[in-house]
């Protein structure tokens, strides 16, 4: 999943990148799943030191995703008022596709779902 992750940023498919995000944030929720089945797991130093840096890392990309959506409608915005629309059609600026999620991938696991 993070390779599909990479690859997709890499083409700068947006929507095969909200895609492969989506597949990557399941597999997270089933290794906690995991984790919950095992309390000694669950209890050791390193796994809570995962378990914080992921949850940083998501709340970071959450915050980036924002960031490139605010961008993006900006700059679509922008290349259709004048007087800057005048050098986007000079320069043949086009406009972005802002990255978009289906509301499945956005909502929390259900983690107590997962081991019923």
């Amino acid at each position: 999943a993070r390779a599909a992750v990479a690859s997709a940023r890499d083409a700068q498919d947006m929507g095969g990148l909200g895609e492969a995000e989506g597949m990557l944030r399941l597999g997270l929720g089933n290794l906690f799943a995991v984790a919950e089945a095992y309390p000694d797991l669950k209890a050791n130093e390193s796994f809570q030191h995962l378990q914080t840096r992921i949850t940083t890392l998501e709340n970071t990309i959450a915050d980036r995703r924002e960031f490139y959506n605010a961008s993006v409608n900006t700059n679509n915005v922008r290349i259709e008022q004048f007087p800057d629309l005048i050098v986007a059609r000079l320069l043949a600026f086009k406009p972005a596709e802002l990255l978009e999620f289906a509301a499945g991938e956005t909502a929390d696991v259900d983690m107590k779902g997962l081991f019923q």
